[in-house]
């Protein structure tokens, strides 16, 4: 059974899930190694309980990750009204996942499998993995009530 993150902030679980769904911007992670933490963007997809990405398995990212699954995350834009889900996590590393992870990516972000970039991560498709994150802790904020709608 999925347990629920420990949520903060002015939205309940239907509604993080509805942003994180109609968010089109990447996702940034947080991961840690030996000479402290990085942070990186990645393309994502929520399914209902969890966050998936994908990369190349010899990446920084993979390798941080297979050597400390705890992960920090945000998903926000950078335009006004100002509003977003960060929160923290176990991720973990699922090869046999990567080519239905990065054709939903690709599906999202490109819309279509015949763009030069999506041809182009195709093609290294052997060589990637998906991560999945399971949200542990989420804090959200939206400042549309005091900036108005943004557009």
């Amino acid at each position: 059974m999925h347990e629920q993150p420990q949520t903060t902030g002015p939205w309940d679980q239907h509604q993080i899930s509805e942003f994180l769904d109609q968010a089109h911007i990447p996702i940034r992670v947080s991961s840690m190694g030996t000479n402290g933490p990085i942070v990186q963007s990645l393309w994502f997809v929520f399914n209902g309980e969890a966050i998936w990405c994908a990369t190349q398995a010899s990446s920084v990212l993979a390798q941080r990750l297979a050597a400390d699954s705890r992960i920090g995350f945000e998903v926000a834009a950078d335009q006004a009204p100002y509003r977003g889900v960060r929160g923290t996590g176990q991720a973990t590393i699922h090869p046999d996942l990567a080519e239905g992870t990065l054709r939903r990516l690709i599906q999202k972000y490109q819309g279509d499998e015949e763009t030069e970039l999506s041809r182009w991560l195709l093609s290294r498709l052997d060589k990637e993995v998906a991560i999945r994150i399971s949200p542990t802790r989420l804090a959200t904020w939206d400042f549309s009530g005091r900036m108005g709608s943004g557009g």
